[in-house]
């Protein structure tokens, strides 16, 4: 795309409009037009004229689209440095200005699983908006948050639970997602019997789906690999020792899922991922309840 003279383009020396600049990074980030729609409330269609309007300013192309992908040019590549450092002084200068004073600190719990996916973001946005407060983060099983939030240890919780399970008082659901069996692509752990498998201990929701549905079928299983923490339960699965029971999202290569027509394994249920925020919370961990909400939104 090409612009008669730049240095006198007068729409150009208007600048460009910050919105414009946080749907570029939306579809930086999800790789897709109508993701990136979703994430800022608009329109596929309202996207593309407001990246359009983008090239016509900087004229340049930032964006490289196909029917089935889209990719940052050279320029694009430049261009998403100066605006995540644009979105974040913009959001430290509104929060110097409109919340100056608001200073404390918050307790933050969050289970291994989801707490990797999420916390760096839930932190990057809550220190954005609220410079002046502290978030003290708790990362263990679900279980024992759910146990420490009860004992007031925490301000906000968050952690997993099945479907079927009683919804506590103030809970909130922000993410509903189907579990899968996990298994090597290629390998043959889900033919062994009993069928290797790892996971956690009874309390854990994965887990109580798994066992219901090889109860369900008979099949017999042994517990191959013990461990809270997703990372070794992946690495187990990824070394063909064992099968596991995981999140839909978290299914990546070398893992593929198995199901019940190609490898026998009994389709399982939906989990949750459920908030709970103290009765006496102030307006701080009020914040970080609503930054974690909008970032479990966009994942």
């Amino acid at each position: 795309m090409n612009v008669p003279d730049k240095q006198f383009n007068a729409v150009a020396l208007a600048g460009v409009d910050i919105d414009i600049l946080k749907t570029f990074i939306a579809i930086a980030e999800t790789g897709s037009f109508s993701k990136a729609a979703n994430r800022v409330f608009r329109t596929p269609s309202a996207v593309s004229m407001q990246i359009k309007k983008l090239e016509d300013v900087l004229g340049a192309s930032v964006l490289q689209r196909d029917s089935r992908s889209v990719e940052l040019t050279q320029d694009g590549e430049m261009l998403l440095s100066y605006a995540r450092r644009i979105i974040a002084l913009s959001n430290e200068m509104m929060a110097r200005f409109l919340m100056p004073d608001i200073e404390g600190s918050v307790v933050l719990g969050a289970p291994d699983d989801y707490g990797n996916k999420l916390l760096p973001a839930v932190l990057k946005r809550f220190a954005e908006t609220h410079p002046n407060v502290c978030v003290d983060v708790v990362m263990d099983s679900s279980a024992n948050l759910r146990e420490r939030f009860e004992r007031g240890e925490l301000d906000v919780v968050v952690y997993t639970s099945s479907d079927k399970h009683v919804m506590e008082d103030g809970a909130h659901v922000v993410l509903e997602e189907d579990l899968v069996w996990a298994g090597l692509k290629g390998g043959c752990a889900y033919e062994k019997d009993p069928l290797p498998v790892s996971m956690w201990e009874s309390g854990c929701a994965w887990r109580a789906g798994a066992v219901e549905a090889l109860d369900k079928i008979g099949r017999s299983y042994r517990l191959a690999y013990k461990s809270a923490q997703v990372v070794a339960q992946r690495a187990a699965v990824s070394a063909d020792l064992a099968v596991a029971p995981m999140p839909a999202s978290f299914i990546e290569p070398p893992l593929i899922e198995l199901t019940l027509k190609k490898h026998g394994l009994p389709p399982l249920t939906k989990y949750q991922i459920r908030m709970r925020l103290k009765s006496n919370a102030g307006c701080c961990s009020q914040a970080v309840a609503d930054h974690v909400i909008a970032c479990f939104d966009e994942l």
